[in-house]
């Protein structure tokens, strides 16, 4: 008699993510452009969705990849506010005239 053997089956569970919303100072389209492609360009970053009604962009992230601090620092690092971070002078300067908060809109 022969024995069966069981058939083992190995689940792959996508990573874990979390949601984070910071509160920036987009103003209009190309911001949004500008923000998720910095924002995609981040390992670990799964989404990013901007509202500019409220200028909160949700982002979607393997924490074990990625800390909320790196990802403010990014959206600082292209021009934009985020949260208490500053947007960076040097990058807030090269921004495109429509892009800066103070624009008229």
């Amino acid at each position: 008699m022969g024995f069966a053997q069981a058939a083992t089956k190995t689940t792959v569970l996508p990573p874990q993510t979390k949601t984070l919303s910071i509160q920036t100072s987009a103003v209009c389209g190309m911001c949004e452009t500008t923000l998720t492609k910095a924002l995609y360009a981040i390992k670990g970053v799964k989404k990013a969705s901007l509202n500019l009604d409220t200028k909160v962009i949700n982002v979607t992230y393997n924490p074990k990849q990625v800390t909320p601090d790196a990802l403010r620092t990014a959206i600082s690092k292209v021009g934009y506010d985020a949260d208490a971070v500053p947007a960076d002078a040097a990058a807030y300067s090269k921004l495109h005239a429509c892009c800066k908060k103070d624009a008229a809109h």
